[in-house]
């Protein structure tokens, strides 16, 4: 269970920590993700969105899982309500395909089977902006990055010491805590958060099935960055998110799927501090850096006079180490080169000997691990100030399977006289085999797989009109998979099922992304953005599975009396194919999921410069609708909620 407590360890930081006032520094429009090195956006031709904490705050998105909804050619898919299993697909690649970060912390979770990311506990405690990078990004980022790169990047604390505290409560009896800190000088600045989120939930496997039990949730999250500037060449960062998670869990899709005592309880830790060094008028930076991810999950499930066998005890913990040190050459003004160099360690375990009604299994134990040693180069060079391009290559060595060589190229070209850019990128992908893939003995591991690989190239044109005060941007995009790794059933033998994983699928996508930004008033704006995604998998010729071929998504954002603000958002998703199983009948097999369309309206008013009011609606036309088979969606909700600024 989540220990409330943990908020005075939280309250005791936050008091400890002082300073004086300084100066807000504005910060330019620049980019960290596309590059690994500030860029402003102007110079980027890969196709990159951001999503600001201004954006997030007059949404009233309390989730990252909410945030990524909106972007193009992405598509967000939970199993069920707060706290249920949540996959990000992004232009059409696996949910493994995409790279989450976290202020450059890599936080895919090592001992998952094919070591995604849940997106379902991330907040946005602290978050000052997400980066979303789309498109192959090996050669700077490595394994993990076939598809795409998820960047989360926290505030960092600047001016007078400044203390929020909100609150928030409404449907399925959900209360929402936040408390946070923030302040900085030329010395020292610090940014600290800690909320705690409670909720009684929906039942996630399908009401109409008769499922009525309801899947309660609880998250705790803390986080901190500190940072420390003794000299101007030299300074150094502390980062560190923490959440603890307690989340009740249906057993399955389908009529029997409720089941009162099925829980799973996490601990997330991660932490990374890096060093920066700049010299010769920072002509050379340098920076260091070490960070920590790690992961400890408990599944318990006792039985019940509905569930008379369906009893389980697992727990495995997994750790990854990373430490990358990099180089940034500012050679002239129009050329600079990026060397680096990393090196990580994976290793994943059973704590104790897992167990079930049907007896122990032997997952992870004992403790398995795996290194990876990567190289990279980077170099960007300009022209007139209006040519762009972006030159990479990597070196990959994993113990396992060897090296691997990834690139990228990126050129774009703008036009200042008609407000036109062009842009182009081309690039490859791989991905390392997960610790589950390659070691699980109970689930077929293969030592001998091979990393999953990619190669995407999109072209797109961004023009902007009436001033600046109409953009409207359009991409091209396609990607080819090959070597992707499947859990193959090869029938039943003396102790059980047997399976393997191997190296079988091939799979493409291909698109458009189209994003219109319209600001006709300096108080209103609108935007709308419409995603096609045609996905194929290359042997059997079927779509792959949760990518709707067709999403439109507009929001419209109005300030009022320069203290209020009403935002309301539509999102549609197409039909899209899903499996099901049916744990009644034991049938299987492929099935079509309806398209739906959601309506969001939320509203803000400042009623003092230290008061703000708050409400909104979710699902505001009761749509009932899946993103995953069997598995049950929230219908129209409201919550309100204030917030006092010190």
């Amino acid at each position: 269970m989540v220990k409330i407590p943990s908020l005075a360890l939280v309250g005791l930081l936050m008091l400890s920590a002082t300073a004086s006032a300084s100066d807000v520094t504005t910060l330019e429009p620049v980019v960290v993700t596309a590059t690994k090195i500030e860029t402003p956006t102007r110079e980027v031709a890969s196709s990159i969105t951001v999503v600001t904490a201004e954006e997030i705050e007059e949404k009233q998105q309390r989730t990252v899982l909410e945030a990524l909804r909106d972007v193009p050619a992405v598509d967000v898919v939970q199993s069920g309500g707060d706290g249920q299993q949540t996959s990000v697909f992004m232009r059409g690649a696996n949910s493994e395909h995409t790279l989450v970060l976290i202020d450059g912390i890599e936080v895919n979770d090592p001992i998952s089977p094919s070591k995604a990311f849940n997106f379902a506990n991330l907040t946005t405690d602290n978050v000052e902006r997400i980066e979303i990078l789309r498109g192959p990004a090996s050669a700077l980022y490595g394994s993990d990055a076939i598809g795409g790169v998820i960047n989360i990047i926290t505030k960092k604390g600047q001016g007078k010491p400044s203390i929020t505290l909100s609150a928030e409560g409404g449907s399925f009896e959900t209360h929402h805590e936040t408390v946070s800190l923030s302040g900085g000088t030329q010395l020292v600045n610090y940014a600290l958060s800690a909320s705690y989120l409670d909720s009684n939930g929906i039942t996630a496997a399908r009401w109409s099935d008769g499922n009525h039990e309801r899947d309660g949730y609880e998250n705790l999250t803390t986080s901190l960055r500190l940072g420390l500037t003794p000299t101007k060449n030299f300074d150094l960062d502390f980062i560190l998110r923490y959440m603890e998670t307690d989340t009740d869990i249906d057993n399955s899709a389908g009529p029997l799927g409720d089941d009162p005592n099925y829980t799973t309880e996490e601990e997330k830790l991660f932490f990374r501090t890096q060093a920066g060094l700049y010299l010769f008028d920072d002509l050379w930076e340098q920076k260091l850096g070490f960070s920590i991810t790690d992961y400890d999950r408990s599944t318990r499930d006792d039985t019940d006079a509905a569930h008379p066998l369906d009893w389980v005890r697992s727990s495995y913990q997994s750790t990854l180490y990373k430490v990358d040190w990099q180089h940034n050459l500012y050679l002239h003004k129009t050329n600079t080169l990026t060397l680096g160099i990393e090196h990580e360690e994976e290793e994943g375990k059973n704590k104790f000997l897992s167990e079930s009604a049907y007896g122990p299994w032997n997952t992870y134990y004992p403790r398995q691990k795996t290194r990876t040693t990567g190289y990279y180069v980077q170099d960007q060079f300009k022209l007139w100030n209006r040519f762009f391009t972006t030159l990479g290559l990597r070196l990959d060595d994993h113990e396992e399977f060897g090296r691997r060589v990834t690139y990228h190229v990126a050129s774009s070209y703008i036009f200042d006289s008609t407000g036109t850019k062009i842009r182009a990128t081309w690039g490859t992908g791989f991905k390392a085999p997960s610790l589950v893939q390659l070691y699980d003995t109970n689930f077929g591991g293969n030592p001998d797989l091979n990393p999953e690989k990619s190669e995407g190239w999109d072209v797109g044109i961004d023009q902007n009109l009436w001033q600046d005060r109409l953009t409207i941007s359009l991409t091209y995009f396609e990607n080819s998979f090959e070597d992707l790794i499947v859990n193959e059933y090869l029938g039943w033998g003396p102790t059980g099922a047997i399976y393997l994983y191997k190296n079988v699928d091939s799979a493409n996508s291909k698109g458009i992304e189209l994003l219109l930004t319209c600001r006709p008033l300096e108080t209103l704006t609108i935007t709308a953005g419409y995603t096609y995604t045609d996905t194929e998998n290359e042997d059997s010729h079927d779509q792959l599975l949760r990518r709707p071929r067709n999403k439109f998504t507009a929001d419209i954002n109005y300030r009022f009396l320069e203290k209020g603000n009403v935002n309301l958002s539509m999102i549609y998703v197409g039909k899209r194919e899903d499996s099901f199983y049916n744990n009644a009948t034991w049938a299987s097999g492929r099935v079509e999921l309806a398209s739906y369309t959601l309506f969001n309206l939320g509203a803000s008013y400042e009623v003092t410069k230290w008061l703000t009011l708050s409400g909104r609606i979710e699902n505001l036309l009761n749509e009932h609708y899946e993103e995953t088979w069997g598995y049950d969606t929230a219908g129209i909700a409201g919550y309100m909620g204030a917030k006092l600024t010190f």
